[in-house]
């Protein structure tokens, strides 16, 4: 008991004002006002995202009082944890290390782990993007600056205090710096730091470009530099620093010592008790979550294997009950298209050309027949009335990854990361390309992009796509750092659509677009927009022209008649809701155009992502054993059910009802129902659906454990 009241006093004293007649530990004094400073921002960023909640979120008064509260005491936890390298660097700041036998083997190490990080294969490597040179910059540093220190002892002191100040600014201005960027992230995506931030660290070049030309970075940065002089100023002068010898031995060892207990405390805290203290609103969770713990856990958990996270079923009773839902073993004759849509078809049997395009963040509510108002999408809504439009169709995911995945594999989302961007994406026979292949189709996948953003060019490339990026188009009229406008991508198109003509083959060739994204620029003068249209409504509309200019210019091309063009958005604009999956936000709409072979019609059935190209072969008249989970929406005996996930919350939605699969949890499942025209995530069920979770588990499982060892 006395050991426990000693310790609380020494961890108390480190909050304590220090007196300024005397001379302070720096590193006691950095400690205690970061604290202090993160607590503050962190109450004010939480006030802010209060007034900014997604669409359709709310709280009440006690959600408030608790994200506060419990908010305030996450952010401690993890403040306690930034304290570690303060610590770290405390505890380097002894004498004793600059002996001639210390000295030199400290020195050494210091040689052998810089040759280590800089001209080695490292475990940094494993990371990818920026992570290897900021290791080898921060290694090379700590090897120069000792090696001054060891052979120059007189500038030990000025040193310490020159590291002491430019470590105190560092840690102030990337605190104040991480809370806007924590808002601004916020602001895009609804939530706090996801697994999106984690691919952020690994595309650096496209994320700062982003950033840079979708805010006004500059000034920001200068506030921020500002706002850091102000406060290290106002502090500073309260306090007389001494740099020589910064403390005694014994309490170096207390500090130390009451540092390693709250580091402790604070992981186990935020490991194991912060997430159940949550509730069952989503916005309020968020508000109360730490940014940076989101961000942590979220690199932890990119990868989720399955049969350790997710409840199993036996495997044979799972693959039995996978053959059965989807009538894999039948379905070559039974998956034909329904005689009631027979009339609308004049599809020639084979040499039928189609493009996909695969629009960037193209929400169903962007359109007018989904109940927009603003008039952004003129062009297909003329287009609509000309095609075969599916009313219900829903995304799988919420990131492009997600809906390349669904359109080229044909099956649930995976746990965890897209199979995109796995290491071991090779699908050898079982992707939409090689099946085409088979067929003789000329199979291209193209984006106005450099295709090794989130791996899409090693996984189409080596899965029987042929790739061609922003590399192979010579001409360029407008760029941004995501890649050439749309108009750009689809000039390219055409004439790769020419070539493809000219060998005689048909061709399916799927086109990714990049204009209708954050920073939402594009050429001037092709759309007329009240206001400012460096926007979303203003991105959208320009996406919609640059769709109605490529099919007009199509026409005139002697492949036209005979190419069937599918239009379809990747994903949602926004995802964020009062639950972790708010089916409205995963809507997108789906037009296919054939003026020649496909009247003008609506499919109103509910269907997936997934059963889009399966749809498609059946038009086709293609007869091919696959293990696609998507079926044919236009048979007779399709059964109607949608897949749509977070990169850990997998959701299955049948007869209006959606039941969610979470690492380590109980299904949920929410009652689906009807607002405004849309359908919506509803209350929490009472009583489970047992049958729908064994369905959900049975699909999940065989999709993520069983679907890449079974080829055709």
């Amino acid at each position: 008991m006395n050991i426990l009241t000693s310790l609380i006093e020494r961890i108390k004293g480190v909050f304590k004002p220090v007196d300024i007649t005397k001379t302070s530990n720096p590193m006691v004094v950095i400690s205690k006002e970061f604290l202090k400073l993160y607590l503050i921002l962190g109450f004010i960023l939480r006030i802010v995202l209060m007034f900014c909640l997604p669409e359709g979120a709310s709280l009440g008064v006690f959600d408030i009082i608790k994200a506060v509260v419990l908010g305030a005491v996450n952010d401690l936890a993890m403040g306690f944890l930034f304290c570690v390298p303060l610590a770290l660097l405390y505890a380097g700041m002894v004498e004793w290390k600059y002996g001639k036998k210390a000295g030199y083997a400290i020195l050494t190490v210091l040689v052998l782990l810089f040759i280590y990080v800089t001209f080695t294969h490292s475990i940094f490597h494993e990371y990818g993007g920026v992570v290897p040179k900021i290791m080898s910059l921060l290694v090379g540093y700590k090897l120069l600056s000792f090696a001054l220190r060891l052979f120059l002892p007189k500038i030990r002191t000025a040193w310490r205090r020159i590291t002491i100040y430019i470590v105190w600014s560092l840690y102030v201005y990337l605190l104040i710096g991480n809370t806007i960027a924590e808002w601004i992230f916020w602001d895009e995506f609804g939530v706090r730091y996801n697994f999106i931030a984690v691919d952020y660290l690994i595309y650096t070049n496209e994320v700062i470009g982003n950033i840079m030309e979708s805010y006004a970075i500059v000034p920001m940065l200068m506030f921020v530099a500002v706002m850091t002089a102000v406060i290290i100023w106002l502090t500073a002068r309260r306090y007389q620093f001494r740099f020589a010898t910064i403390t005694s031995a014994r309490m170096m060892r207390n500090h130390l010592f009451a540092c390693l207990f709250t580091t402790v405390f604070s992981l186990l805290y935020l490991t194991y008790v912060s997430h159940h203290l949550e509730g069952d609103n989503l916005a309020a969770n968020q508000i109360q979550q730490n940014g940076c713990w989101d961000f942590v856990e979220a690199f932890q958990n990119n990868e989720l294997p399955y049969d350790q996270f997710y409840t199993m079923l036996p495997e044979q009773e799972c693959r039995d009950g996978y053959r059965q839902l989807t009538g894999i073993d039948t379905r070559q004759q039974t998956d034909t298209i329904a005689s009631a849509w027979q009339p609308m078809f004049n599809i020639p049997e084979k040499d039928v050309n189609v493009v996909l395009i695969t629009v960037e963040s193209l929400s169903a509510d962007f359109l007018t027949a989904f109940g927009n108002k603003k008039g952004i999408t003129p062009c297909l809504d003329e287009l609509s009335q000309k095609s075969m439009v599916f009313d219900n169709l829903y995304a799988v995911g919420n990131r492009t990854v997600r809906g390349l995945e669904a359109l080229s594999l044909c099956i649930p989302p995976s746990a965890g990361e897209s199979i995109v961007k796995r290491p071991d994406n090779r699908r050898d026979g079982m992707t939409v390309g090689h099946l085409l292949a088979r067929h003789g189709y000329q199979v291209q996948y193209l984006y106005g992009g450099d295709s090794y953003f989130d791996n899409m060019g090693d996984y189409f490339g080596n899965n029987g796509y042929e790739v061609i990026d922003r590399k192979h188009i010579s001409k360029v009229t407008f760029s941004n750092i995501w890649g050439v406008c749309d108009e750009d991508l689809y000039d390219k198109a055409l004439q790769v659509f020419d070539a493809n003509a000219a060998k005689g083959r048909p061709f399916f060739s799927q086109l990714m677009t990049v204009s209708n994204h954050r920073p939402y620029t594009f050429p001037e003068g092709r759309i007329s927009f009240k206001g400012d249209p460096k926007c979303r409504d203003g991105a959208v509309k320009y996406t919609d022209y640059a769709i109605g200019h490529f099919l007009k210019q199509a026409e005139s091309h002697t492949w036209f008649d005979n190419t069937i063009f599918i239009i379809v958005a990747d994903h949602c604009a926004s995802s964020a809701g009062k639950t972790s999956i708010p089916v409205n936000k995963y809507h997108i709409p789906c037009i296919v155009y054939a003026p020649k072979m496909i009247q003008p019609c609506h499919v109103e059935t509910l269907c997936s992502q997934i059963d889009l190209i399966p749809t498609l072969l059946a038009m086709l008249h293609m007869d091919d054993k696959t293990t696609f989970t998507g079926r044919n929406v236009l048979a007779d005996n399709y059964a109607s059910r949608v897949f749509m996930a977070t990169y850990q919350d997998l959701g299955y939605m049948e007869n209006d009802i959606l039941t969610v699969l979470s690492p380590k949890k109980d299904p949920q499942q929410y009652a689906v129902t009807m607002k405004d025209g849309h359908r919506v995530t509803g209350d929490k069920l009472n009583t489970p659906v047992d049958s729908l979770i064994r369905k959900a588990r049975i699909y999940y499982q065989y999709a993520n454990l069983y679907h890449a060892k079974d080829r055709p």
